[in-house]
């Protein structure tokens, strides 16, 4: 049950667009709403605004009030009536702001806005937001455009069927069935790491021999890379949804292995939900 939803925002289009997916999760579990601003001052207006000095200065109120405004015209919106909003602004950089907040606030899921394939461009549409989905504890939810979360029809969860994965695999199912979604779960066999249909159907059938799931698909599916076949698999059978999980390689690690969990949040045109191991 998802009780407590945060949404970093920086008062973009697409940070709305992740705000009013949010209300609409929000709307069916009677949740509440984190909207977190990450405030980044001047180095030493920060410093004083952290530092409890009683006396912060005019600067710093003159951009409290600005971001204030902001807040009082987002909450003004018609599709935020009826769901508690907790505006909530932040002085630390952006992803120990998003992080102290989850804590702080025992939140669920971290609802995000990201422009399109092009790229992450925005405050937190970068290496920032790249760094919320390696790190984050919670299921990150990525949306790229307004969209209406519960007409999803499909959701398509890209595993590779490890005893790892089971948690998030759960997790994925969960979330299909509160959206009413159909769950297809992809395997992308690539030249790299090919294995015959017997081996990939045997891994498939003997991780999801002890969980209880049903009502859903499971796909083999050729590409030339894993993220390539997952976002074609997910365009083949028009997919509302896409899922994954993310190890959170970091340092070396990161830089050698790349993240497909990253990689597909770039680049996929749909909403993305990731979950880490």
């Amino acid at each position: 049950m998802i009780k407590n939803i945060l949404v970093p925002t920086d008062f973009s289009t697409q940070a709305e667009s992740a705000l009013k997916v949010a209300a609409q999760i929000a709307k069916k579990n009677n949740a509440t709403i984190y909207l977190l601003h990450i405030l980044e001052l001047p180095v030493h207006l920060s410093d004083l605004m952290t530092s409890g000095s009683p006396g912060p200065a005019p600067e710093a109120i003159l951009f409290m009030k600005h971001t204030h405004k902001k807040f009082e015209e987002v909450m003004d919106q018609e599709y935020l009536k009826g769901i508690e909003v907790v505006e909530t602004v932040s002085f630390e950089d952006v992803l120990h702001g998003i992080m102290d907040s989850c804590e702080k606030n025992n939140i669920d899921i971290i609802i995000m806005g990201s422009h399109g394939s092009s790229g992450f461009e925005e405050l937190f549409i970068g290496s920032n937001a790249e760094k919320v989905v390696r790190t984050s504890k919670q299921p990150v939810l990525v949306i790229k455009e307004d969209c209406d979360i519960y007409s999803v029809e499909d959701f398509v969860y890209a595993t590779n069927f490890d005893d790892e994965d089971k948690p998030s695999l759960l997790a994925a199912y969960d979330f299909s069935k509160a959206l009413n979604a159909k769950l297809h779960l992809v395997w992308v066999n690539t030249a790299n790491g090919f294995k015959t249909t017997y081996e990939t159907e045997e891994k498939m059938n003997g991780m999801l021999a002890d969980l209880d799931i049903h009502d859903y698909s499971l796909n083999i599916y050729n590409d030339i890379s894993v993220e390539k076949g997952i976002l074609n698999f997910a365009s083949s059978v028009n997919a509302g949804m896409i899922g994954i999980s993310t190890h959170g390689r970091k340092g070396i690690s990161h830089f050698i292995n790349g993240s497909l969990g990253e990689d597909v949040v770039n680049h996929a045109k749909r909403p993305v939900l990731t979950f880490k191991i």
